[in-house]
């Protein structure tokens, strides 16, 4: 079973940064999509940016595009969210997630995924 468990959330000011990482465990040799969703209060869950493990495919939620940045380390089994230039309607609880496919191609917008992480506070203030 695939086990997904994010941190590096926190609390910064309005044009800060934060790095979040995903742990990735008990995945097998299939490839996947792997991304970050977001979910604000009031708000319903939003694809932020998403990446497949074999390459090539990655995309991004227009909000975010030039600010955030997702990628992997599969040697370490680890999944990362670099955000930049963060603003307070970046706030929201992020949470991982992996999905077994061959490519991420519409899946920015896919809203079931097969494998969630707990999630990890991100707040900006202004």
């Amino acid at each position: 079973q695939v086990q997904l468990v994010e941190s590096g959330g926190g609390s910064v000011q309005d044009g800060g940064s934060l790095k979040l990482s995903c742990t990735v465990s008990g995945y097998s040799y299939d490839t996947y999509c792997m991304g970050w969703f977001r979910r604000a209060p009031g708000k319903e869950r939003e694809g932020v940016a998403v990446t497949y493990t074999g390459g090539g495919s990655t995309y991004y939620a227009d909000s975010v595009k030039g600010r955030f940045t997702i990628s992997l380390n599969n040697a370490k089994n680890m999944l990362y969210l670099h955000m930049n230039t963060l603003k307070p309607e970046d706030t929201a609880m992020y949470y991982c997630a992996a999905h077994s496919a061959f490519s991420c191609y519409g899946y920015l917008d896919k809203a079931d995924f097969h494998y969630w992480g707990q999630g990890t506070q991100v707040t900006v203030s202004s």
